[in-house]
């Protein structure tokens, strides 16, 4: 059975942008695109209906309705063929949200939404499903392509692996390069042993380069066999991760990236790193948390 790509809109467009994107991900699943707008003011006990001194054609469920005919034109626009039905969920677009993300393959949102603070670069909704959907999320802010690579950001842990491995996939639906970028520092590399017990716990010159370099190998060397025709460029890279994922994601479809890395805190549910991209990258990032 064929899966299902959700897409929460709100009006904004920023939301309109994750419509056409979602679209474009259920053509490349061959799943179908569910539309969903989370309509709070029924919660708060606000008739839907027109005021009886409005015009008939006013209220909150008519506004509704129209939006959501304009997100499903846009989606059928983007991706003819593709399967698109609409619901309006009573709730609030974070709880709405996270409950949908439990029977889909993914979840698109935009960066900001009408309920959008000035000043700020990544809504709430996105931040809150990044740490608690139950799918991949991705978030759809920067510049939106149709060419240029996939990027990933690869560090080894067993968080990560999902993340690795949904980057292939896109990589392949896409038809383009995979860039998988590891970046390190002698503050977050693990220190090698030393090949002799009765030395002294350091490395040698290089040692730790080398250990990082041969990380990156390994953690991308199953995805290869299994999507021998993604073609890889990998890339080990001294430095900042955050700094380096924002550069790599210069002129990228995408940037995917784990919640949490193997610098985390046990108990936190989103990593500085995937923080950080949700806010400034300059592409769509999907998050993807680990089993």
């Amino acid at each position: 059975m064929a899966g299902v790509v959700v897409v929460g809109v709100d009006g904004s467009a920023s939301a309109l942008a994750a419509v056409e994107a979602a679209a474009q991900q259920a053509r490349r699943r061959g799943a179908s695109l569910k539309v969903v707008h989370a309509f709070l003011w029924p919660a708060m006990h606000v008739p839907p209906g027109p005021s009886p001194l409005g015009p008939p054609g006013g209220g909150l469920r008519t506004m509704v309705e129209r939006l959501l005919a304009e997100a499903v034109e846009r989606a059928e626009a983007a991706a003819p063929g593709v399967e698109v039905t609409s619901s309006v969920v009573t709730g609030e677009a974070l709880t709405v949200l996270e409950a949908q993300s439990r029977a889909a393959e993914l979840v698109v949102v935009g960066s900001r939404g009408m309920g959008g603070f000035v000043g700020l670069m990544v809504g709430s909704t996105g931040v809150h499903l990044a740490a608690h959907g139950r799918c991949p999320v991705l978030v759809v802010r920067g510049d939106v392509r149709t060419e240029g690579p996939v990027v990933v950001g690869v560090d080894g842990s067993a968080s990560g692996e999902r993340a690795v491995d949904f980057a292939f996939q896109e990589a392949e639906s896409r038809g383009t390069t995979l860039v998988a970028v590891h970046a390190w520092t002698a503050w977050n590399a693990p220190v090698p042993e030393p090949q002799d017990p009765a030395e002294p716990y350091a490395s040698p010159p290089g040692a730790l380069a080398e250990a990082e370099e041969r990380l990156l190998a390994e953690a991308l060397a199953g995805h290869r066999e299994l999507r021998p025709g993604v073609v890889v460029e990998p890339r080990v890279v001294h430095g900042s991760t955050r700094e380096a994922l924002i550069e790599a994601g210069r002129g990228a479809q995408l940037t995917v990236v784990g919640a949490r890395g193997r610098g985390g805190f046990t108990g936190l549910l989103l990593g500085s790193v995937s923080q950080a991209l949700l806010h400034h990258a300059p592409s769509p990032v999907a998050v993807v948390r680990g089993g």
